[in-house]
Parts: structure tokens; C-alpha cells; sequence
């Protein structure tokens, strides 16, 4: 359970019982009820975390909206959209493991997160992990209701594939940048789990692909 959960809970059970007070206990049941349900909206299930190398897992629960190359810097990347609405986990997790070499928070607008142009208006965090020579970047993007992201790493911070980096609170979205490079494994219309589905599989680095050949080169001999 995400501790947000508490807070929103204990405030509602408090409305409750002040309304069933007051008013009458009929008037508490919808503080009750709002309550269970932010019980149940900050939820933090475990996951199993896929030890695949090169592979590239989803940063949040959702449904894949979008899938389509771009360029960004001169570098031709894929982007897969995750789209969470307000019944998914909220909970964000790091695609890959690595360094977290940036860390930008971008103000904006809130509009709807399914469409295209919120991923570049829309109030956003964008993260960018380097680790076993590839750059993963993600991003955290608001929505319509989603009003608050939370992001608990800051750069130079090591994470663990698949390990918890914060959260959108409400509806939201997730853009995921790779190298064109990168095997998918999901299609648009999949529904994916936060640090267990996989996205995609990276190949390794030249620099690791000349180091296992030698390896194995001198192993031959």
C-alpha cells in the first residue's frame, strides 16, 4: 500500500464520523466509501521482476495505446504509449536497470492522456536510465484527473529493473523510448503489468557483444 492511501482513508473515515455524528450515519456512507476506494486506488501489489537480459519491462500497469518510431536528438528511437486509467495501479517502476542519468520535470497542461499531443503539453516527468550500454528513457505523464507526479530517485541514483521510482496519482500515462534497435514483445491493445511485462528486448552493446566473443574466442583455445 502506497502511504498516500492512508492519508486520503483516515481523512474520509474522519468526514465519516463527524457526518454520522451530525447528520445522521446514512450522510457517512459515501465518506466510507471513498474511502475503501482510495484504499483500494493506492494499492502496491508485488511483482515477479523477468531476470531476461536485455530485457526491458513496462514502467506501470496499463493498456499499450500506441506504438510508432520517432526521432529524438537525431537518433531514431521507439516509443510505446502506456495508457493507466483510474481502476490500474499507479505505481511506477524502472523499465531497466542502470544509472538514472537525468531527471526533468516539465510543467503543463492536463488534458486527456490518450491524446497525442498531451505526451508533449501535458504536466510531465521524464527520466532517462543508462545501464549495460543502453539508454531507456520514460516518461510520467499527467492526465485529465491525474494532478500529482511522484518521483522518489534523483540522478546519479542506481535502481533495479523493475524496482518502485514513484507514482501518477489518477488517470495517466507512460511513454517508454528504446533504440530502434530493441525486439517488442507487446502490440498495441496488450494489457501490461508495472516491472513484469516485458516490452521489449534489448540486444547487448557492441562494446559487451566484442567482450563475450573474446570470451569465448579464448575459451575456444
Amino acid at each position: 500500500m502506497v502511504p498516500d492511501g492512508y492519508y486520503y482513508a483516515l481523512t474520509l473515515v474522519f468526514a465519516a464520523v463527524l457526518l454520522g455524528w451530525l447528520v445522521g450515519a446514512f450522510w457517512a456512507l459515501p465518506a466510507l466509501v471513498l474511502a475503501a476506494f482510495f484504499l483500494w486506488f493506492f494499492r502496491d501489489p508485488e511483482r515477479a521482476i523477468p531476470d531476461t537480459p536485455g530485457a526491458v519491462v513496462s514502467p506501470a500497469d496499463g493498456k499499450v495505446t500506441g506504438i510508432w518510431p520517432v526521432t529524438e536528438n537525431g537518433v531514431r528511437q521507439t516509443r510505446i504509449s502506456i495508457f493507466l486509467n483510474v481502476f490500474d495501479v499507479h505505481v511506477n517502476r524502472s523499465p531497466t536497470a542502470g544509472i538514472i542519468r537525468e531527471v526533468r520535470y516539465q510543467t503543463g497542461k492536463f488534458r486527456n492522456a490518450m491524446n497525442l499531443t498531451s505526451a508533449e503539453q501535458n504536466e510531465q516527468n521524464i527520466v532517462k536510465v543508462e545501464g549495460e550500454g543502453q539508454r531507456v528513457t520514460f516518461k510520467q505523464i499527467a492526465g485529465l484527473l491525474a494532478r500529482r507526479i511522484v518521483f522518489t530517485k534523483k540522478a546519479g541514483d542506481r535502481v533495479e529493473r523493475g524496482e518502485r521510482v514513484g507514482l501518477i496519482k489518477f488517470g495517466s500515462r507512460v511513454d517508454v523510448f528504446l533504440d530502434s534497435s530493441a525486439s517488442l514483445q507487446v502490440k498495441i491493445g496488450d494489457r501490461v503489468k508495472g516491472g513484469s511485462s516485458v516490452l521489449a528486448l534489448m540486444p547487448p552493446a557492441p562494446e559487451l557483444a566484442v567482450v563475450g566473443a573474446e570470451q569465448i574466442r579464448q575459451g575456444a583455445f
